[in-house]
C-alpha cells in the first residue's frame, strides 16, 4: 500500500490490471455523514471524455465495503474498492521487455525482475481513481469548515488561459470537458489535443488549484509547511513534474518591492493588496487565497515510434505503443489534484482542530 497523510490517512493500492483498485481511509470522524452522490460527481470529473481522453471507458462505481453505518462514518477505517471491467493487456506482449521511453518501465524493471507492464502496473493513473474518491470524502469534511477547494486547466501544450482566475471560474470549469473555465478556451484546448492524437502523439499541460476558506495561520513549518506537504502529496500524482506557488517562479525576476503582498485593513481585517506567495508564508496560510499550479508531462505512451532497448538481448530497438492512452492527461487530472489536496488540508485540519 501508498499511504498519504498523518491524521487522516489513506492507503491505496492495487494495480491498472488488476480486478480492482482502491483505498482505505483512517480517521474520518465518527458520525460524519457521507454522500454517494457527491462521490458519484467527483468520479464522473475524473471520467474521460470523447475525442480527448482514453478509448478505456470503466464504470467506476465506488463500492464502500466497510466504515459506514446508515450513510454515516462509523469510526472504523473505510475501506472502498472500483472495479477494472475494462481490461486488455494483449498490446503489452510485444513490449513486455521493452521500456517505454518517459515512462516508469525502465527503473522497475531492474529494481523488480518480475515487474508486470500491463496498464502501467502499480504506475498507473487508473490508481487516481480511488484517490478521486477518498477526495471526495474529505472535501465533505471540509465544508462544514467552508474550506473550498477546486482546479481547472491552466494551459495544455501551446494554449493557455492568460486571465486571472477566482474560485466562480475554477467551479464553472466543471461544464467543460477539458477543464477550461471559457466554452472558447474548452475548443481551442479540445483541438490542441486532438491534434496530437492525429500525429500519434500526446501533449502536456498545466493545472490550477485556488483553496479558499483557511484561516491566517493554517498551517505548518519547516518540512511540515502547507506547501511542503502539499507538494508531497502532489508529486505523487503520476506524470507530475513541477509545481509553483502564487508568483512561483517568476518571484526570481523581482524585487522585494513588487512581490511582497503588502497588507491593508478592511472591515477589521487584515488583508493582503496582491497574492504573489500564493496565500502561504513562513509555511502557513496568510487569509487570501490558496493559489499554486502543477505541471503534467505529456502521456508516454504514445504510437509514435521512439528509441529504447531490449533488455532480454541488451540490443537497441524500436517502440511504437499500441493499446488505449489519454493523448493528455490534464483534463482528467484536475479532479485528481483537488483531491489529493483536500486529504492535505483535512489532515493538517486535524492538527490545526479547527
Amino acid at each position: 500500500m501508498y499511504t498519504l497523510g498523518n491524521n487522516i490517512r489513506m492507503h491505496l493500492f492495487g494495480k491498472s490490471h488488476d480486478a480492482h483498485v482502491g483505498c482505505i481511509l483512517d480517521n474520518i470522524p465518527r458520525g460524519m455523514r457521507i454522500s454517494a452522490d457527491e462521490i458519484r460527481n467527483e468520479m464522473s470529473l475524473r471520467k474521460p471524455k470523447d475525442g480527448i481522453g482514453t478509448p478505456r471507458t470503466e464504470d467506476d462505481h465506488v463500492e464502500i465495503l466497510s466504515g459506514l453505518k446508515d450513510g454515516a462514518a462509523d469510526g472504523s477505517p473505510i475501506r472502498m474498492i472500483i472495479a477494472n471491467k475494462n481490461v486488455d493487456s494483449s498490446k503489452y506482449k510485444e513490449i513486455v521487455n521493452i521500456p517505454r521511453p518517459g515512462h516508469a518501465d525502465l527503473p522497475a524493471m531492474v529494481k523488480w525482475k518480475d515487474h508486470d507492464i500491463k496498464g502501467g502496473g502499480q504506475f498507473s493513473g487508473r490508481l487516481t481513481a480511488p484517490i478521486v474518491a477518498a477526495g471526495s470524502i474529505a472535501k465533505q469534511m471540509l465544508s462544514p469548515m467552508n474550506i473550498k477547494v477546486a482546479a481547472f486547466t491552466r494551459s495544455v501544450g501551446s494554449v493557455s488561459d492568460e486571465m486571472e482566475r477566482d474560485m466562480e471560474d475554477a467551479l464553472a470549469s466543471r461544464d467543460h470537458a477539458t477543464r477550461a473555465c471559457s466554452p472558447e478556451l474548452d475548443d481551442r484546448i479540445r483541438g490542441e489535443i486532438i491534434s496530437a492524437s492525429k500525429d500519434g502523439d500526446s501533449v502536456g499541460g498545466v493545472v490550477e488549484c485556488i483553496v479558499t476558506g483557511l484561516p491566517t495561520g493554517f498551517g505548518g513549518i519547516w518540512f511540515d509547511s502547507l506547501d511542503a506537504v502539499i507538494s508531497k502529496a502532489v508529486f505523487g500524482i503520476p506524470a507530475v513534474k513541477g509545481i509553483e506557488f502564487g508568483g512561483g517562479f517568476a518571484l526570481a525576476k523581482m524585487r522585494g518591492s513588487e512581490s511582497n503582498d503588502q497588507y491593508f485593513i478592511d472591515n477589521d481585517s487584515v488583508k493582503a493588496m496582491s497574492n504573489n506567495m500564493g496565500g502561504i508564508v513562513g509555511g502557513m496560510s496568510n487569509g487570501m487565497p490558496l493559489v499554486f499550479r502543477v505541471a503534467f508531462k505529456p502521456t508516454p505512451s504514445i504510437s509514435k515510434e521512439q528509441r529504447s532497448v531490449d533488455l532480454s538481448s541488451m540490443k537497441e530497438t524500436v517502440i511504437s505503443v499500441k493499446g488505449r492512452h489519454d493523448p493528455c492527461i490534464v483534463p482528467r487530472a484536475v479532479s485528481v489534484v483537488e483531491a489529493v489536496t483536500a486529504l492535505v488540508l483535512a489532515d493538517v485540519s486535524v492538527s490545526e482542530a479547527i
